[in-house]
């Protein structure tokens, strides 16, 4: 343990600093308006502590939100590999990994938030545990650490109390209850609201969706049992940085959902009720343009023409072969006046005048 206690007190004397520099800062504002005693410039200064640290962890919430819609989106591939590879655990869990990898998906992403808001919680849960003792941690002096435990709210309700040690003290204890059930609530509501809205169908079955189902009924026990122990500075902390997550996440799925989920498709019901109202027709119930119909040129019919028009028409081109001219009739016709009786092919003969001139073939009658 002596290992371990000396790298965690590595790594959170840093975190020591820069908190207690972050909550003297704000107290230093809020100081002026409500007095530096007072329980409600301690409470705000937790509150702006809480903002700024939200607001360095936005690049972390964006990578989570694109991991988480990556496993999303992935799960029907991974439903393929465990059907293709069940009986082999070694080959599927190195598809698995194969596919987060190709995807760009880390499923241990979504975590990343959490994870790291854990040593800043543990350390401001430190400072003020420390502070209600009189101990200063950080850049607290002894004098500001003395007005954190004494700072008091409302009906002498104590910033440095808890639930448990709040001596029967009703508004105490009232106060602490409240903050651990609206802790507990936005915890809930935050996930339940990225699993009804924001993941497909397909998604809410398989061991991702056994892993949400899991965080969203045991983190708000988790919450629950140990905020009845926490300083009300504390649950101020956390019920502030869960109210930030919530409204954040809400943002970004009304705007930014994930194909395939309840959310887009309200998504794309408000784009066309908007769209309407601004006079504008939206693109799924703009109709196509009707295609113009292209008519076929009108055939030309032929005109008729008289034989003399015909024997006058253009000769073929001189191209054509000469086998394809029609022959003569009369100069295809056999010479049967060979003297052996066989037929033979006559030469063609003159375009010459025949009138008047005797057949000599022609038979005496």
């Amino acid at each position: 343990m002596g290992f371990l206690g000396d790298l965690w007190g590595f790594i959170v004397a840093p975190l020591y600093l820069a908190i207690s520099a972050l909550l003297v800062g704000w107290h230093n504002l809020w100081g002026r308006l409500f007095g530096e005693q007072s329980g409600a410039s301690w409470v705000l200064s937790i509150v702006g502590l809480t903002l700024v640290i939200r607001a360095l962890l936005i690049p972390l919430f964006v990578k989570q939100i694109k991991s988480s819609r990556n496993m999303q989106l992935i799960q029907p591939k991974v439903k393929e590999l465990q059907k293709k590879y069940g009986h082999d655990r070694e080959r599927l869990a190195q598809e698995t990994m194969k596919l987060y990898k190709d995807s760009g998906t880390n499923p241990f992403a979504s975590c990343l938030p959490i994870l790291l808001q854990m040593p800043i919680f543990f350390t401001l849960f430190s400072v003020l545990n420390n502070a209600a003792k009189g101990r200063p941690k950080g850049i607290l002096t002894q004098e500001q650490a003395e007005h954190l435990r004494d700072a008091v709210l409302f009906s002498n309700i104590h910033v440095s109390d808890t639930f448990m040690k709040a001596d029967g003290h009703v508004p105490t204890m009232v106060l602490a209850a409240f903050l651990v059930l609206a802790m507990t609530a936005t915890t809930f509501l935050t996930q339940r609201q990225l699993m009804s809205k924001n993941m497909p169908k397909d998604a809410l079955t398989g061991p991702y969706a056994q892993q949400q189902k899991l965080l969203l009924y045991v983190l708000p026990v988790v919450f629950a049992v140990g905020g009845i122990a926490f300083p009300i500075g504390v649950l101020f902390y956390w019920t502030t940085s869960n109210l930030w997550t919530m409204c954040q996440q809400f943002y970004v799925i009304r705007n930014n959902p994930a194909p395939g989920t309840e959310a887009e498709r309200a998504k794309k019901e408000r784009d066309r009720a908007k769209a309407i109202k601004h006079g504008l027709v939206p693109a799924e119930d703009a109709l196509p343009e009707p295609e113009t119909e292209k008519r076929p040129a009108q055939r030309q019919q032929p005109q008729r023409q008289s034989r003399s028009q015909r024997k006058t028409a253009a000769p073929k081109p001189a191209s054509e072969p000469a086998s394809e001219a029609t022959p003569d009739p009369e100069s295809a016709a056999p010479d049967t006046s060979a003297s052996n009786g066989q037929a033979t092919t006559p030469k063609p003969k003159k375009n010459v005048p025949t009138k008047g001139v005797p057949n000599k073939n022609r038979k005496k009658r």
